[in-house]
């Protein structure tokens, strides 16, 4: 875990399209935290989420944190669920920050309508620029877990790789956190993000 300021405060940007659970994983990734003692603040940001809009979750724990806003260059992690989103926040990333992302591509309504075109390279552009890029495939492993919802929970266990809390209090957490019927495919997703 990086804690980079006088209060030892890290922010994390989760960032997604409406559908795609960012809230489930601020949800767990808030408890988790919680339960360690953290001063955590959480803020959720919805644009045109039931329509594949995009959807932002701020996530900052520490000491004392005072507000849970993440300005541009504040985020110490991005956890992207799409790879424009990725784009589209990286401005958010600290110097020395980590984007984690997904590296599905999930058209917006422009392009599904056909005014836009969805860009191309965007994380080579991305690590042209000299971001820290953690970029993987994680809807195939949801899908291996049982479900391509499960994609937020697949990159939560790859952001749990980079804080160092351990596996146990997150697998105790998602099984708090989820219905029984999901608790089996969110644990085999979290297992398939912590272990690539």
């Amino acid at each position: 875990m990086t804690e980079n300021n006088a209060n030892g405060t890290v922010s994390i940007l989760i960032v997604g399209v409406g559908g795609q659970g960012t809230l489930l994983a601020s949800k767990i990734l808030g408890r988790i935290l919680v339960g360690r003692g953290y001063d955590v603040k959480v803020s959720e940001l919805h644009g045109m989420s039931q329509r594949g809009g995009s959807v932002t979750t701020y996530v900052k724990y520490g000491k004392k944190v005072f507000s849970p806003v993440i300005e541009a260059g504040e985020a110490d992690y991005i956890v992207s669920f799409e790879k424009l989103e990725a784009a589209r926040w990286a401005h958010c990333l600290k110097k020395g920050g980590k984007i984690i992302t997904n590296t599905q591509q999930i058209d917006p309504m422009p392009v599904t309508s056909g005014a836009a075109v969805y860009p191309a390279d965007i994380l080579e552009k991305l690590k042209g620029d000299g971001l820290d890029i953690d970029a993987f495939d994680a809807l195939s492993p949801a899908v291996a877990a049982g479900s391509a919802k499960a994609v937020n929970i697949v990159l939560m266990g790859r952001l749990a790789r980079y804080l160092g809390i351990e596996r146990d209090v997150w697998t105790d957490t998602i099984r708090e956190s989820v219905a029984p019927k999901f608790t089996d495919i969110n644990l085999r997703a979290f297992e398939a993000g912590y272990s690539l």
